[in-house]
């Protein structure tokens, strides 16, 4: 059973750095509707030799896994939320050992190493917040779930030695709104945010929107049709494929909340410190985390990973996979 702290705040008056301290005090909940209007991102955690292909991957794959940020080795921050730390500020993670999930712990600051280099996929656009404001209904929201996630008949492009599966996310959508839901996310070159499927989940491979392969249960509404786009997860199920002998990784539904809003990324195009988003995987796959990131370990975290994990109060674990 996990453990959720209590507290008071109002997921959708809760800024960024506020859910993130929650989390890291020991709240359990998926991040759906926390801070809104601000990016979530995925995370994983590869160490320093599965790097390059990682990034490759993501490269050949940019439609589903966009890179925002990609990190030195051993560190733990990121200029995507200065102060934050990647190994408590989620509030959920998860522990894969050659491909195989151990654990779903609510932090990782123990199992954190030196050679481990954090990559965090997202867009520099939030789709719940851009189909809110066009007027599209969150059922998941309105319901109280994650999206539901399912593994598509449909192969991303391999990279070294990653392959995998792509992952979709589903969202019912009113079908007079499907044109709106469409374009929703998809206001600028850098967002490439549109749905990769609408209708029949058959042509996805999907049997069953009933029984999703991650996430939440999700009914729709009379006269909702379901909208797919692609998920971050895509990089678990590459992880699963392929069995990497350790990597860190959100749980699905559990992001990490950066301090990236959507509204001057919608009129410029830059999606915060350093053009994290615009540098992308090309440079991580070229020239190296280090260069990828724009900064050394120490100027990032200001510190060693090890003085920073005796700082830091560890959270609770979860008793294992849910």
């Amino acid at each position: 059973m996990s453990t959720t702290a209590p507290h008071t705040a109002t997921p959708d008056r809760t800024g960024p750095a506020e859910a993130r301290a929650l989390y890291r005090a020991g709240l359990d909940a998926h991040t759906a509707g926390w801070a809104p209007g601000h990016v979530r991102a995925h995370l994983a955690a590869v160490p320093l030799a599965w790097a390059p292909d990682l990034a490759s991957y993501c490269a050949r794959n940019r439609h589903a896994l966009p890179v925002l940020d990609v990190g030195e080795p051993g560190v733990w921050s990121t200029p995507l939320a200065p102060g934050a730390d990647l190994r408590t500020d989620l509030p959920r993670y998860r522990v894969w050992e050659d491909g195989e999930l151990l654990d779903e712990p609510l932090g990782i600051a123990h199992r954190w190493r030196d050679d481990l280099v954090p990559f965090l996929l997202g867009r520099p656009v939030a789709l719940d917040a851009e189909l809110a404001a066009a007027g599209v209904p969150l059922r998941h929201l309105e319901q109280g779930q994650t999206v539901p996630l399912y593994v598509t008949n449909r192969s991303c492009r391999p990279a070294g030695r990653l392959c995998g599966p792509l992952v979709v996310a589903m969202r019912p959508v009113p079908a007079h709104l499907v044109p709106v839901a469409r374009a929703a996310g998809a206001t600028t070159p850098l967002a490439r945010n549109g749905p990769v499927h609408v209708g029949d989940p058959g042509a996805l491979g999907i049997r069953a929107l009933s029984r999703p392969d991650f996430g939440g249960r999700v009914r729709p509404e009379a006269g909702d049709i379901p909208v797919f786009w692609t998920s971050g997860v895509t990089l678990q199920a590459a992880l699963r494929a392929t069995r990497p002998p350790f990597a860190l990784t959100e749980a699905p539904g559990h992001l990490f909340i950066t301090d990236l809003g959507t509204g001057r990324e919608r009129e410029t195009g830059d999606t915060g410190p350093r053009g994290a988003a615009d540098r992308g995987p090309k440079g991580a796959a070229g020239t190296g985390p280090e260069a990828a990131a724009g900064r050394r370990p120490e100027a990032a975290a200001g510190r060693r990973p090890e003085a920073a994990a005796r700082a830091a109060p560890e959270r609770a674990t979860g008793a294992g996979p849910r």
